[in-house]
């Protein structure tokens, strides 16, 4: 590669990006760009982030009370990015408070999230702040503010430093594009002001009309009035002679560079100051006009953030004294300093963890603050495959150092999310509502919060009826002080059992067993973690018992891995005997005849071949009239939710699915006894003993396991090992 050419490639796309994206412009260019599209820059920065949420789209997902909104900007939109896994409710919070705020014109509350330790709070603002980033670099995102430049006295005619009369071969009517050699003295903005504020505010109102309170009724700040006046005094007026010195310039949102957006972090200091610009730097060194103007610079984490967002982290672990200037800040967006007054256009974003919030309200002044505050909960998860995936994203081969065994974050996942179970409250429900929560175990409610999926010791009609109940029984809780999701294992705890469970010398990778020995180890130390001191109430908050239950799950998922990665019976055969029940079922219900496919003769619904297939698969008590109905009418449904699909019965029917391929292995039980004796054989350098059918086998086995389920050689073992101890010992 030619060194030059690099370089001048890298220039060359650079200032292509410069031109292109209006890096520098004239008040006269800025005024034109408005003009041509006016909603675009007049927004407070309540709409700006509402618009960048928006310019990532949303989808809807399920949840256990019915569908919801999901927004995209929560999703990892780049290399390295956090992802938010689960929280739509607290997305949809979040997007209409800010919708409030734009209809109100104005940011007037803070937003406090609030939860346990470990909830994504952080996480979500960090979301939020990226997906700002990223849309202010595209052209509905552009933002802009603007500088003071004041050209050298070899460029201009008179003595009053601020510049005449250009000379006759320069011709400009602004001085925002000359040379960095042609300038004396440039002043930035570090409150990034709007353009706009440099046309007076009648005008202004008359050129916006609709606009936000903080773009019709906001004004320049100390400093830029004072330059502002001093320019307009010495040119006797003449505004437009003024905005010759204006350099409007393209800013962006930046985390890093705390532009626009930056995080407080708990301290006891006011988040705003000030300096005097003229006191680090020569007098000489500006026009001489500004010699007796003292001018003074602000800085801090509110002028970093303003016309975008700024967190407070932890904010109730600071002094009451330390924000006390949020009462009015949050409500007028204004900051008294001891010369002048700041003018903020940001939105508040605070958390805070529930014993800290508690322990606020008792206080006297939280009656001040709560009409100036929106809360906005933030619960632990509680659908476990959603828990699961904020471990996939962070437990991976790079991280641990060595394989992660398929199911070593599921067992993890399912044990947090027990945890954090509450009870149902049978008292709230009545006749046979009432009888099916007061015997619902806590693995039954983590399947039901899952994917709806009742207990199979239930009836039909039973399993229907909860599942009803499911919208209401997962938002039970909410209105009380310790609400489902407050207590219980973090993803954070939960993060660290499984790294600890990577370092196991037991396993060549992060296996599944490791991980349960470290939860099991968890549960013992109640002296650290709160959540292990609850009492246990029917079969709720008993944490060891629930390694026990997450390891069973484990033992009947691993069961049909082993059984399916040994081909004895296929997915496949199962999807044609529920095929072939589905299509005679929908011609009982419907009371037509079907054709015979041995005779083509139309006949009735073979009752003996439905018969056959419900005694396989029909939990004890159901009545076959109404498990058929059942049956057929949950297919209907799925066929109307994904028309172009097709039935995908393991997912509609799991527990039937379950109770199909146990039955076929439980016939086969001799033949799957064998072949994993066979497997353990060759685990134990004894398989000069095997035929080469039987090798064969065993070699199909560990390859199925592999290549299906993502099995290392080494975790295939384990798990193999671990199974044949606990089922076929």
């Amino acid at each position: 590669m030619d060194a030059r050419r690099f370089l001048q490639d890298v220039g060359g796309s650079i200032s292509a990006d410069f031109t292109r994206n209006r890096t520098l412009l004239s008040f006269e260019e800025y005024l034109q760009l408005f003009l041509g599209a006016p909603k675009l820059q007049s927004r407070n920065a309540a709409q700006y982030l509402k618009d960048a949420i928006d310019s990532f789209g949303t989808e809807t997902v399920p949840r256990p009370s019915g569908p919801i909104r999901r927004f995209r900007v929560f999703d990892a939109t780049g290399e390295n990015d956090v992802r938010v896994a689960g929280q739509e409710e607290v997305q949809n919070a979040i997007y209409r408070l800010l919708g409030n705020f734009v209809r109100a014109g104005r940011v007037n509350k803070l937003i406090l999230l609030h939860g346990p330790n470990g909830s994504a709070k952080s996480s979500l603002v960090e979301c939020l702040k990226r997906g700002l980033e990223r849309y202010s670099r595209t052209p509905d995102g552009a933002l802009y503010s603007f500088n003071w430049v004041f050209p050298s006295e070899k460029l201009v005619k008179g003595s009053m430093g601020f510049g005449g009369e250009r000379e006759a071969h320069g011709g400009l009517a602004s001085w925002a594009h000359l040379d960095a050699e042609a300038i004396d003295v440039r002043l930035t903005n570090p409150l990034r002001e709007h353009p706009l504020f440099l046309i007076p505010r009648a005008e202004r109102r008359a050129l916006l009309q609709d606009a936000p309170a903080y773009l019709l009724e906001g004004e320049l700040s100390a400093t830029n009035r004072k330059i502002f006046d001093a320019l307009l005094s010495s040119y006797k007026g003449d505004w437009l002679k003024v905005l010759r010195h204006v350099q409007v310039e393209r800013f962006y949102v930046s985390r890093r560079y705390q532009q626009g957006t930056t995080t407080v972090e708990p301290q006891m200091s006011v988040d705003a100051a000030y300096h005097q610009i003229t006191a680090d730097r020569s007098q000489a060194n500006h026009p001489p006009a500004l010699h007796n103007v003292t001018l003074m610079q602000p800085h801090g984490p509110l002028v970093s953030a303003n016309r975008g967002l700024i967190e407070y982290s932890d904010l109730l672990k600071r002094p009451l004294e330390a924000f006390k200037y949020l009462l009015g800040f949050s409500e007028t967006q204004e900051v008294s300093m001891e010369h002048m007054v700041l003018q903020f256009d940001e939105v508040l974003i605070a958390s805070s963890n529930e014993k800290h919030l508690a322990a606020f309200k008792e206080l006297p002044d939280f009656s001040s603050f709560k009409g100036r505050i929106e809360l906005v909960r933030v619960p632990y998860l509680r659908r476990w495959q959603v828990e699961q995936q904020v471990y996939d994203a962070q437990i991976t081969r790079d991280t641990v150092g060595r394989h992660v065994a398929p199911h070593a974050t599921r067992v993890a996942a399912m044990w947090a999310v027990l945890t954090r179970l509450k009870k149902p409250v049978p008292d709230r429900f009545s006749g046979e509502a009432r009888s099916l929560l007061e015997h619902l175990t806590p693995i039954e409610k983590l399947h039901l919060y899952q994917s709806g999926e009742a207990p199979a010791r239930l009836t039909v009609q039973q399993q229907k009826e909860l599942r009803q109940l499911l919208p209401a029984l997962y938002e039970e809780s909410d209105a009380y002080p310790n609400y489902e999701g407050r207590s219980g294992a973090s993803a954070r705890e939960i993060k660290t059992a499984l790294f600890n469970a990577a370092q196991s010398t037991d396993h060549d990778s992060l296996h599944p067993l490791a991980v349960l020995k470290e939860l099991q180890a968890l549960t013992r130390d109640k002296s650290v973690y709160e959540y292990l001191q609850q009492e246990i109430i029917d079969g709720y908050h008993d944490h060891a018992e629930f390694v026990r239950v997450v390891e069973n799950d484990y033992l009947e998922v691993i069961d049909r891995e082993v059984r399916e990665s040994m081909g004895m019976v296929s997915e496949g055969q199962y999807a044609e005997l529920f095929d072939r029940y589905a299509e005679t079922v929908s011609a009982w219900v419907k009371g037509e005849r079907m054709e015979n496919r041995l005779t083509g003769a139309m006949e009735k619904p073979d009752e003996g071949r439905m018969a056959e297939f419900e005694g396989y698969v029909m939990p004890r008590g159901n009545e076959a009239g109404e498990f058929r109905r059942s049956f057929i009418a949950s297919v209907g449904a799925w066929r109307i939710d994904n028309p172009e699909a097709e039935v995908d019965y393991a997912r509609i029917f799991p527990e039937l699915f379950k109770r199909l391929s146990d039955h076929f292995f439980d016939e086969r039980k001799r033949q799957l006894k064998r072949n994993v004796d066979n497997v353990l054989k060759v685990f134990s350098n004894e398989q000069s003993a095997l035929s080469r059918k039987e090798l064969a086998q065993v070699e199909a086995t560990m390859e199925a396991m592999q290549r299906r389920f993502g099995y290392s050689e080494g975790s295939a073992r384990d798990t193999i090992v671990f199974l044949v101890r606990r089922r076929y010992a």
